[in-house]
């Protein structure tokens, strides 16, 4: 067991991180990142721990490397993530959800377009290429990959209530699971063009590209 010296220590920030930092910004605070975080908080970790795994692979990087990198103590790492794995699994991605209640009645396939075009315009570009970044590794990673899938019922099933909700559909209804695995797959590979071709305006593409099932998928 630690000593209370101990603990203190390894919840303690360390002053050299902070000196460095305070020297790269002229002596004044860490400022908000791109991802909504400090320079140190989860925006922070996501950028250097991206980098890390394309620099020496998701398997060879270690938690102590990522909060070395960070600046930051592991147990400060660990209030924000409690496994390497949370980094770069999916979650349920607040816009998309917030974007698909908001959407006006229609069709299945036309209201989950509608909400992933709405998601997309309210993310600044930087949030769009972080978050990128971390579904090339959840899409790539074959552990990332288990993970999410691990995670996606539950996923679907919220997406599922409510897009019955706007579509006018009973939530069980095959039609409603057949719109939304069409959509989906439509998405994801997509997204695997996009993590080979980083020059790619994605979120156009994908819009495009729903377009074109919405239409039937006349070729």
């Amino acid at each position: 067991m630690l000593g209370r010296q101990a603990r203190r220590a390894a919840h303690r920030p360390r002053r050299g991180g902070q000196r460095r930092a305070r020297r790269r910004s002229g002596g004044r605070s860490p400022q908000p990142g791109p991802l909504g975080g400090h320079g140190t908080g989860p925006g922070g970790f996501l950028r250097e721990a991206f980098r890390l795994f394309r620099e020496r692979g998701y398997g060879a990087t270690t938690i102590e490397q990522i909060a070395e990198a960070a600046e930051i103590s592991p147990a400060t790492f660990f209030r924000y993530f409690p496994t390497k794995e949370d980094l770069a699994t999916l979650d349920r991605f607040p816009p998309l959800m917030e974007a698909l209640t908001a959407q006006p009645p229609g069709a299945p396939v036309a209201v989950l377009r509608g909400a992933f075009r709405t998601a997309f315009a309210t993310l600044p570009a930087e949030e769009i290429v972080a978050g990128h970044a971390r579904e090339v590794f959840a899409a790539t990673v074959p552990q990332l990959v288990t993970a999410n899938l691990r995670r996606s019922p539950a996923l679907v099933r919220e997406i599922r209530e409510i897009l019955a909700d706007r579509a006018g559909y009973a939530p069980d209804d095959p039609r409603l699971r057949d719109a939304i695995g069409a959509v989906f797959g439509v998405v994801a590979m997509v997204w695997l063009q996009w993590a080979e071709d980083p020059a790619l305006d994605g979120p156009a593409e994908i819009d495009r590209a729903l377009a074109h099932l919405e239409s039937g998928l006349h070729l």
